[in-house]
């Protein structure tokens, strides 16, 4: 702040002024901010009377034009002691470009002409950024450049540099397809720096001026272009069916993309063949008198006249000659015994739609039908393969023909018979003589003989085991002991048992039945020579009436 000596004269007539203008100034600056208030309330209830479904959100505008009302207060500012007045009414105007959606370039001009004693104007530009929220855009801008300022007491309006920086607030209106706004506020701080000239005698005119103020101010914004232009208008079309013929009736359907909800679209169909009636979305074609061929329908859609805002489409479809049915025939089941039946199934179809007749016929066998399915009869015929014939034919004699074949096996051979496995006999219970068949085995032995027996054609093989802690003779001596009690005591042929010996190390014994076409798998099993086995002990138990029975054969 500067200054300069003033006479006392000046200063007290000078006073009155003073404070009738801080009155009013004080005054002045309440009344703004009430009626800013109430313009922020105002807005705040008109947003959600005028939010509606329809209406689009606004877009990030390219250049904003501003003019509004405008409140000047100078803050401890003054020359000689002779403060300076606060400013009402004036006006601020400014014109903004953003290079994207967040950074522009602001040029502004204010005036206030009509002060107290001074006058202030200012023509300054610098960068604004903004941050767009739905409808309300919050925004803050540094300015620099020049400002005419006049002086307190007599200075006239001078020219000199000045700084702007602050904030503010609009509100875009959902009427005039978002392109106005309203700014409630705007809250700047200006300091700007005039200087006089020479102090002039009698100390009225003349000196420095350094003024702080802050301005309010509130209008309306012009919001012109877009940062994203809109993308254009697309048009797809698509037809249902896209094969026909002679006569059935054409869909077609267009979907459009990046329509502008608040103009309205119009349509125009073309095609290249038949009649295609539909004004909107959708139009349809009578087909009826086309030859057989390719077609194309063009649809257009518009909402203005510029290129982005119009779009086309095409779609074809296919007139077919009137085409004979096609039929497909199988039989379940394939493959049959002599005499058993097998179901015929026809899958026929006509592309017109039209009745359909069916008639069969087969090699062998018997069928006959006049509908989709037939049954054929294969009692009499020979084994190998049937061939059927399914024929169809539509009303207008167009036909067409299939073929399948039913297989007639003979009956196969019976299954080969498995040997079977008789009673095992356990050595475990004579410790004393762990090879001797002792009564309970011969029970085993007596069924074992009685089974030979009935089974005249069957053979017998039987399998000695021994334990661990035994010699392997022991498993041969139970084959010969068992064995000589089937031969000799039941009167069993040799040559229908075979002897082997191995399998898991027990004090044991199986005897195996084989039956004519059965065959045995030896496992782990080995046949033995007889005679280089040195049998000891009695060969199976006696009664004690019975004669003994002779010893065996070292």
């Amino acid at each position: 702040m500067r200054s300069r000596l003033m006479s006392p004269d000046l200063w007290n007539s000078s006073s009155p002024n003073r404070s009738n203008r801080s009155i009013n100034g004080r005054t002045t600056f309440l009344v703004t901010l009430i009626a800013t208030f109430l313009t922020a309330s105002t807005l705040g209830a008109a947003a959600q009377a005028t939010k509606t479904a329809s209406t689009p959100p606004p877009e990030f505008s390219r250049f904003d034009l501003y003019g509004g009302y405008g409140y000047l207060h100078p803050v401890n500012s003054d020359i000689g002691n002779v403060q300076y007045q606060p400013i009402n009414p004036g006006a601020v105007v400014s014109a903004a470009a953003y290079f994207n959606r967040y950074i522009g370039v602001q040029a502004e001009g204010s005036f206030f002409p009509h002060g107290p004693n001074d006058c202030v104007f200012t023509a300054q530009a610098g960068p604004i950024f903004r941050y767009q929220k739905n409808r309300w855009v919050p925004f803050a801008h540094v300015l620099g450049g020049g400002a005419k300022v006049g002086g307190p007491i007599f200075q006239p309006c001078t020219w000199g540099w000045g700084v702007t920086s602050g904030i503010g607030l609009d509100y875009i209106l959902p009427a005039f397809n978002n392109r106005i706004a309203i700014r409630p506020i705007q809250a700047d701080f200006h300091y700007s720096h005039v200087d006089y000239g020479t102090p002039a005698p009698g100390l009225v005119t003349g000196g420095v001026g350094d003024i702080y103020a802050y301005r309010l101010s509130a209008g309306v914004v012009l919001r012109l272009g877009q940062v994203t232009p809109p993308p254009p208008v697309q048009l797809g079309c698509t037809v249902q069916p896209a094969n026909i013929f002679p006569g059935d009736p054409v869909t077609v359907t267009a979907t459009a993309s990046n329509l502008d909800l608040k103009k309205k679209a119009t349509y125009a169909w073309s095609v290249s063949g038949g009649h295609i009636t539909g004004t909107d979305s959708t139009a349809t074609v009578t087909t009826a008198g086309l030859a057989p061929g390719d077609y194309t329908v063009s649809g257009h859609v518009s909402e203005g006249l510029r290129p982005g805002q119009q779009a086309s489409c095409t779609a074809g479809f296919r007139v077919h000659a009137y085409e004979p049915p096609t039929i497909s025939c199988s039989a379940n089941p394939s493959t049959v015994m002599p005499g058993d039946p097998s179901t015929i199934t026809s899958v026929a179809n006509s592309p017109q739609n039209r009745p359909l007749s069916y008639s069969y016929s087969a090699s062998a066998g018997q069928i006959g039908s006049s509908t989709a399915t037939a049954t054929l009869n294969t009692i009499g015929a020979s084994p190998g393969a049937i061939n059927v014939t399914c024929n169809v034919v539509d009303d207008l004699g167009k036909q067409a023909t299939a073929n399948t074949s039913v297989t007639i096996t003979a009956p196969p051979p019976p299954p080969p018979p498995a040997v079977i496995n008789l009673c095992s006999i356990s050595f475990e219970r004579d410790k004393k003589r762990p090879v001797r068949v002792d009564n309970e085995a011969k029970g085993c032995l007596d069924e074992v003989a009685l089974t030979l027996n009935r089974e005249s054609s069957a053979k017998l093989i039987i399998v000695g085991k021994h334990s661990a802690d035994e010699a392997p003779d022991a498993a041969a001596q139970r084959d010969l002991n068992v064995a000589q009690y089937l031969t000799q005591e039941k009167g069993i042929d040799p040559s229908r048992i075979e002897l082997r010996t191995g399998g898991d190390l027990t004090r044991s014994l199986d005897n195996i039945l084989v039956p004519p076409g059965a065959t045995f798998t030896p496992g782990d099993t080995n046949t033995f020579d007889t005679n280089s086995v040195k049998r000891q002990g009695q060969p199976y138990a006696m009664p004690k009436t019975t004669t003994k029975p002779r010893k065996p054969a070292n």
